[in-house]
């Protein structure tokens, strides 16, 4: 079928019409524009598709206002780039000036071309030995795209617009600027736009801190306009990671929502904006500083895509931000020649040792990953120069003498050990900072952003930035890095990244060079990766900071928090999968009580709150009994079960009425089968917790639900608090419709706070 239209017509009052249509079909997604005149186009529908497309020409005269009083000859209708020239007159979202001067563009379209861009792959997915297998399909991807031409003549600015719509359902919008006059032109901000139906008046974000990210907030969407903005050289641990408008009280399942996303590493904003003439627009775009970005004559500036995306509830505008970025990840794999295979569970040694690096204790806690099930083993901070603790060493990217000497204990010789196990090896890294206190600051102050060339920006962790836009500086690191890979045979990069980036200055240029900084380490992703195929690279970022969809494209994971506390983990894993795929969020086993938090929690309630993401172990294990670590391999062995399918499952969350309970689970993509997580986090009002509704369920089919094997036992893991038998909680479990699953629900345990558990839900 056709995936793009265009239609021509004329409003009611002379206005020759322009209607552009698009779908995609299989996601249940469509878009449409309307250009009046040569004016730059609005979004008139976004959501599903529409059986009569061709009565979207007839949307400028079913939508657009009326003059009023008060107000300008024309009142506003936003575009996807508002401007004072269209009436618009909230806060300024183009930013662009000439020779200090900031210009007032009126931009008069000259091209529009709709068509199907028939590249990039597709692939068909089918089962082989029980778990799903990938094929590259016979077809291309077929991605409907509009391109649109516009010019200011006489300031000599063009504007280049691309809008797609991509086969997960998500749109993307970018713009190119060119400069087409003399004189430098300057970039400040370009900030793209979605509009929104008028019922979209309720706005969800994320806000947070260390150790506390993806905390969700929401307020009305009322006249004004709502930002965040993201100014420290990447999204902190307060960005949200989607802006979400949509009906009063949308959650996980119901309700229209409309989201946008920003998809760059550096210094953006999002923000929802609504003008008393107006209805709402959602929208953003990277935030440069003066002088950042400036163009000669002929020279163009491009944004980063702001990606939409609409559900009938959170749900199911995640599942196209899932499936977009596992299609990326599936095509590096296929470009390069690399076998897929299934996340590997993880012993990262941080929490284990922290500095504390010796040959003896690593190989022994190597032993007991390798009675756990574990398959990577991550040796972290504290392996290089004279990094003994945090103050010092960073950026001498050599293997320290003092704690791994050469020889038979040698970093070399640990590796050799863990391969040896049959494990891999992972090594840690924070390529973009330095520390004063180290050789490579004393050799090289000038390759550190700072603001003059006598004044360091206010130190982080006793931490400065490498200015990666340096050329020299750029090949000392990759360099070190790539020797380090092939020398002892990593397969895993923790790449971390603590200190904020301020005052960012690249004392080569003078100027500003956050922008070039972020481009420059995405670069470095790449090319280590293609340098050594299957390296894969963890996004660190003191935890839960630069979570984005272009961090995302080059990085195979990223670490979800510093905080493993379970009771915290539930909703920062729940937020963060708001656009992160389960299996790309690093989810660990902890001690108890927990580093971060000193809360004891059950191991159970540890290992179900990992089990769903890329599993992990964050843990002295040399410490442990050994009951516990046979319990840690019983869970191990049924997380691995079932991983292969997590990476391609749906994620789903219920909106439980009892804030106290959460329930999570992943959802096979052909609905035969799921497996549910019930969380319950406090106490609740009612005693024993309501009944739990279980979303993303064939309605028709009919379900057997039991509980998980290693969940089974309430008893014997003491986790439960009910005086009776659960009916249902035996191994043969209950038969239900998923239609009553999802209406109704299933009484869930009576477990004590701060425990989870884990069923099956399959398809009879």
């Amino acid at each position: 079928m056709t995936l793009i239209q265009t239609f021509h017509g004329t409003a009611s009052n002379g206005t020759p019409l322009t209607a552009v249509y698009a779908e995609q079909p299989a996601a249940a997604a469509a878009f449409a524009l309307v250009f009046p005149g040569s004016d730059l186009p609005r979004f008139v529908h976004w959501g599903r598709p529409l059986t009569a497309p061709e009565t979207v020409i007839n949307t400028f005269d079913a939508l657009a206002p009326q003059r009023v009083s008060g107000a300008l000859d024309y009142t506003a209708w936003p575009s996807v780039l508002p401007t004072q020239s269209e009436a618009w007159s909230g806060s300024d979202r183009f930013d662009v000036r000439r020779d200090g001067v900031e210009l007032f563009c009126k931009f008069q379209v000259t091209a529009i071309k709709a068509e199907t861009v028939a590249a990039g792959k597709t692939y068909t997915m089918a089962e082989k030995d029980g778990y799903p297998s990938w094929s590259v399909a016979s077809e291309p991807k077929q991605t409907p795209t509009v391109t649109v031409t516009a010019e200011d003549v006489e300031q000599c600015v063009k504007l280049t617009w691309t809008c797609e719509l991509d086969e997960t359902g998500l749109i993307r919008q970018h713009a190119e600027v060119t400069n087409t006059g003399e004189g430098r032109l300057e970039i400040g901000k370009i900030e793209l736009a979605f509009s929104v139906p008028a019922d979209a008046n309720e706005i969800l974000t994320t806000t947070g801190h260390h150790l506390r990210e993806r905390s969700p907030q929401r307020q009305d969407f009322t006249i004004g306009r709502f930002a965040k903005s993201s100014m420290i050289g990447r999204p902190d641990f307060d960005a949200t990671l989607l802006l979400n408008v949509g009906e009063q009280g949308f959650g996980f399942t119901h309700g229209n929502v409309y989201s946008a996303h920003v998809a760059w590493s550096g210094n953006s904003v999002l923000s929802a904006e609504r003008l008393p003439y107006t209805t709402g627009v959602i929208g953003g775009g990277e935030v440069l500083f003066g002088g950042e970005v400036g163009l000669e004559h002929g020279e163009s500036y491009t944004t980063p895509w702001l990606v939409g995306s609409y559900g009938e509830g959170l749900n199911e505008v995640a599942s196209r931000f899932h499936g977009y970025i596992r299609r990326v990840h599936r095509d590096w794999l296929v470009d390069h020649g690399i076998a897929p295979k299934p996340r590997p569970v993880i012993l990262n040694t941080w929490e284990a040792v922290y500095f504390n690096h010796d040959y003896g204790t690593l190989t022994a806690l190597a032993d007991k990953a390798v009675e756990s099930g574990v398959e990577r083993f991550v040796v972290d901070d504290g392996w290089f120069g004279a990094r003994r603790d945090d103050t010092a060493g960073l950026g001498d990217w050599q293997i320290s003498q003092d704690v791994w000497p050469d020889g038979d204990k040698s970093l070399k010789a640990l590796a050799d050990y863990v391969h040896g196990k049959g494990l891999e090896f992972g090594l840690w890294f924070e390529p973009e900072m330095v520390n004063p206190d180290s050789d490579m600051f004393r050799a090289h102050p000038d390759w550190v952003l700072k603001p003059t060339a006598n004044r360091l920006p206010m130190q982080g962790r006793t931490q400065q930035v490498v200015d990666l836009t340096n050329p020299d500086a750029y090949a000392y690191i990759y360099g070190a890095m790539d020797k380090l890979v092939g020398e002892l045979g990593i397969d895993y990069i923790k790449w971390d990244h603590n200190k904020y980036v301020t005052e960012a200055v690249s004392p080569r240029t003078g100027r500003p060079a956050v922008h070039n900084q972020t481009l420059a380490v995405y670069r470095i992703f790449t090319d280590l990766k293609a340098a050594h195929p299957g390296l894969e690279i963890e996004s660190c970022s003191s935890g839960g900071g630069r979570v984005d969809l272009g961090i995302l494209e080059v990085a195979d994971r990223i670490w979800g928090s510093d905080c493993v506390d379970p009771v915290e983990r539930a909703d920062i894993q729940r937020y963060t999968s708001l656009l992160v795929p389960p299996e790309m969020i690093g989810e660990h086993v902890g001690a108890s009580p927990a580093h971060s938090t000193h809360r004891a929690t059950s191991q159970e309630m540890r290992m179900a709150m990992a089990f769903f993401g890329h599993m992990g172990i964050e843990w002295n294990l040399l410490k442990e009994p050994q009951e516990d670590i046979d319990k840690l391999a019983e869970w191990t062995a049924e997380f691995k079960k079932h991983r292969e399918w997590f990476a391609v499952d749906t994620a789903v969350h219920s909106d439980a009425a009892d804030s106290a309970v959460r329930v999570d689970g992943c959802v096979m993509p052909n609905k035969a089968a799921a497996i549910y997580r019930f969380t319950q986090l406090t106490t609740s009002q009612t005693y024993p917790a309501a009944p739990v509704k279980l979303p993303g369920l064939d309605p028709d089919a009919v379900y057997e639900v039991s509980p998980l094997d290693v969940s089974l036992d309430l008893a014997k893991q003491d986790i439960g608090n009910g005086q009776s038998p659960l009916g249902w909680w035996t191994a043969d479990g209950v038969k239900m419709t998923g239609r009553a699953l999802a209406t109704y629900g299933i009484r869930p345990p009576a477990i004590h706070p701060a425990q989870a558990v884990l069923f099956k839900v399959v398809r009879v």
